[in-house]
């Protein structure tokens, strides 16, 4: 049988690049490059990434089944309940959906390894580093990825293993459908140009907060005697030493330089440079402590925007891998349980249930259950107070009331 013929996915136009080497088209060449370490460190973008993957994190993966009614509800199944529960040696369920969610954001790709037991049932899964792994696509269309797995096993060997066996998840495809794209592709200079502000700001005050200026002489002086001075005055009343008194001879005299409006304006570049990040992550900036807060005070209705806005497309996305990755059968599925993320105040929650338990949509035990309360006997029963009418009985009632309706059905008889 022929070897097959494999060929990288290319990772962006330029082909096989650092997705952030370039801010824009044609950066590259003038030197404008963005350094993915660094706009890491912004603490906009390290707010935005930390907090998507915390919020994903603490929510429980639940395994359903769908009934004969189309109700998903939870299950427990000794083939999966336990990977869900732990997905590995070393890691608990929050380390693995924060390291999950955190390398889809930085690097666009989640790589997770399958672990399977002779059964061939997978009963490990091991998040690999995106920067050892790459998508190859065989001359027949059959996908491979090869991967270094000394960040596993120590040993430095490369190892190309079938589609079946690995669960990617990947982010903004915009290049190609194997490769996906953190949004530093896209917030990476104003990341760049946030941290640059603050490390000018930061010499600023490292300077006593004073700015350069200018010493002037009466007369012409020789160029050793403007660099002896100016060597002197750096050393003397720089730094440190800013703010000392400066004893001056010869004529000479200082002249600050003072900040001009445009400069005054530092604040507001580093707020716009931190509001384009919350925009790339879909983050309400209110959520980093950007801005101002939305006036509407409804808890439950803010976090229905961050949930529908940022986290949903990154929760659906991690369920339909899992299902797949995990081979799920007999209407098996995951599901994350959000009901901690849109949690209503308790005044507000406990009137819902009650409004809900007393329109016979929710029984009283499954009321008690959001509150986290035990059942109660006789509470496994929709209620309605006895004088409620079905519709069928309202217009059964109405029809014997009626003397048109009544001639119509003894005509009919």
């Amino acid at each position: 049988m022929p070897r097959k013929t494999l060929s990288p996915a290319p990772s962006n136009r330029g082909g096989w690049y650092p997705i952030v080497r370039e801010s824009y088209a044609g950066a590259w060449q003038q030197g404008i490059t963005v350094d993915q370490n660094l706009a890491l460190s912004y603490h906009a973008v390290f707010s935005c990434m930390t907090l998507i993957a915390s919020d994903i994190s603490k929510m429980r993966v639940k395994l359903v089944r769908k009934d004969s009614n189309g109700i998903w509800s939870e299950q427990s199944n000794p083939s999966y309940s336990p990977l869900l529960t732990k997905p590995n040696n070393y890691q608990n369920r929050n380390q693995f959906w924060e390291n999950w969610i955190l390398s889809k954001l930085a690097r666009g790709n989640v790589y997770v390894l399958k672990q399977r037991d002779n059964r061939n049932v997978v009963t490990r899964l091991y998040i690999l580093d995106p920067g050892r792994v790459r998508p190859l696509v065989s001359d027949s269309g059959e996908v491979y990825y090869e991967m270094q797995t000394d960040n596993l096993t120590g040993i430095g060997q490369t190892l190309t293993v079938p589609a079946r066996e690995i669960i990617h998840d990947r982010f903004n495809c915009l290049f190609h459908p194997l490769v996906g794209i953190s949004p530093i592709y896209a917030c990476g200079l104003a990341a760049t140009q946030g941290i640059r502000i603050q490390t000018n700001s930061t010499n600023l005050f490292t300077n006593g907060s004073r700015p350069g200026g200018i010493l002037t002489a009466p007369g012409k002086i020789d160029d050793p005697t403007a660099a002896r001075l100016k060597e002197h005055w750096d050393r003397a009343y720089t730094g440190e030493n800013a703010g000392k008194v400066a004893v001056l001879g010869d004529g000479l005299k200082y002249e600050a330089m003072a900040i001009t409006p445009e400069d005054a304006q530092l604040i507001e570049q580093l707020k716009l440079t931190a509001e384009i990040v919350c925009s790339t992550f879909h983050v309400p900036p209110y959520k980093l402590g950007i801005g101002n807060m939305p006036t509407n005070s409804n808890v439950e209705s803010l976090n229905l925007e961050y949930y529908t806005q940022c986290l949903q497309t990154l929760l659906e996305a991690a369920e339909s891998c899992l299902d797949e990755g995990l081979e799920m059968k007999d209407g098996y599925g995951t599901e994350f349980d959000i009901d901690g993320l849109l949690r209503m105040d308790s005044v507000n929650q406990i009137n819902a249930l009650k409004e809900a338990v007393a329109a016979g949509i929710m029984t009283p035990n499954e009321a008690r259950m959001k509150l986290d309360l035990g059942p109660v006997e006789g509470g496994g029963t929709p209620y309605l107070q006895q004088q409620n009418f079905s519709l069928a009985a309202l217009a059964k009632r109405d029809a014997q009331d009626d003397p048109f309706a009544k001639a119509t059905v003894r005509d009919g008889n």
